[in-house]
């Protein structure tokens, strides 16, 4: 299964970025093959869209959950109607080695 975390850099040792649609990066991990892509989030800067045009990102990459911390009232539905499941993380100092750490223990 593929997962997206957002996140404040390009290397396992950044923190989780606690917006989703503005996010710096995003990490694509594949819980099977153990691999890891950080991908720049073309949306951050954005003046509007920039959540929904996220999810399209994503999901383009064959997601299946995403883990944040905090999505648009916008974005859920989308992330719904989609079938992808939403992970909200409230600890802004969480790196994402951790969290990759947590999601190999969950499958």
């Amino acid at each position: 299964m593929k997962v997206a975390i957002t996140s404040t850099g390009n290397s396992p040792e950044s923190t989780l970025d606690s917006r989703f649609g503005r996010c710096s990066y995003f990490v694509v991990y594949d819980t099977e093959s153990q691999s890891t892509e950080f991908i720049p989030n073309p949306n951050k800067e954005n003046l509007e869209g920039a959540g929904p045009a996220s999810v399209q990102l994503v999901a383009s990459r064959g997601v299946k959950k995403v883990v944040s911390g905090e999505f648009g009232a916008k974005v859920k539905s989308i992330f719904d109607s989609l079938q992808i499941q939403l992970v909200v993380l409230n600890d802004p100092d969480k790196k994402i080695i951790e969290i990759l750490k947590l999601l190999d223990h969950k499958d």
